[in-house]
């Protein structure tokens, strides 16, 4: 069995509705040397780990009921922002994969190949840039509804941030292939989940009924050498 999925079996104890779970669902924070609670996401802070559900509503009930610091015995404070904090750090570890993963050749980038891809049954994760053209995220996702089992849907992230992110310009549209790197991400995020919608609204609107055909959005064949454009 690997670390990864050994740790995600591990289970722990709700600080909120007390209830067991894996601590792939569940935030650890430790005490701060200054009384403050201290967000460890990567779960290697030393000192007893106390642990929230990875949920927006959760963290903010555990910080206003005083959870943490009846948990600890000791005087623990929480900031105001702790959420807010928990999502830009969250964000900051999706994108820090999702570079590992290029890097690793299991991440593609641009229309025709996130296509092949999922044409092919290679998808777990079709990841389109929040502010991308509709007209190309429609017809991938169209695809997306035809693969068997589907791949999860991403668009938590900028074209920016996903171009930063894979050292790239103008990301719109990526394939992250299976393998462990996947099981981390999507253990990564999940936890995002319960702080921002993966899935913005305004695609519900904006995201052509059709889709499911072959053709190529123009402008949008960004690859892995950042020679597209990538619209």
């Amino acid at each position: 069995m690997s670390l990864a999925k050994a740790t995600s079996e591990r289970e722990r104890r709700d600080l909120v509705t007390r209830e067991v779970m894996e601590e792939s669902r569940l935030i650890r924070f430790v005490a701060g040397p200054d009384g403050q609670v201290v967000p460890d996401l990567a779960r290697r802070l030393p000192g007893r780990g106390l642990w929230v559900a990875a949920d927006r509503a959760s963290v903010e009930t555990a910080a206003k009921k005083g959870l943490f610091a009846r948990a600890a015995k000791a005087p623990l404070k929480a900031a105001p922002d702790l959420p807010d904090t928990l999502d830009k750090l969250l964000k900051k570890r999706c994108l820090e994969q999702l570079g590992l993963a290029r890097r690793e050749g299991v991440l593609i980038s641009g229309f025709e190949k996130s296509a092949a891809a999922i044409r092919g049954g290679r998808a777990v994760w079709l990841i389109e840039a929040s502010d991308g053209s509709a007209d190309g995220r429609g017809k991938l996702l169209g695809l997306a509804r035809h693969q068997v089992p589907p791949p999860g849907i991403c668009g938590a992230f900028s074209a920016e941030e996903l171009g930063l992110a894979l050292g790239l310009e103008n990301v719109i549209h990526a394939v992250l292939l299976a393998g462990g790197r996947a099981d981390r991400w999507t253990e990564e995020v999940q936890r995002l989940a319960g702080f921002r919608a993966l899935r913005p609204g305004s695609w519900d609107q904006a995201t052509p009924s059709g889709g499911a055909g072959a053709g190529a959005e123009s402008g949008s064949g960004e690859a892995l050498d950042g020679r597209g454009s990538g619209s």
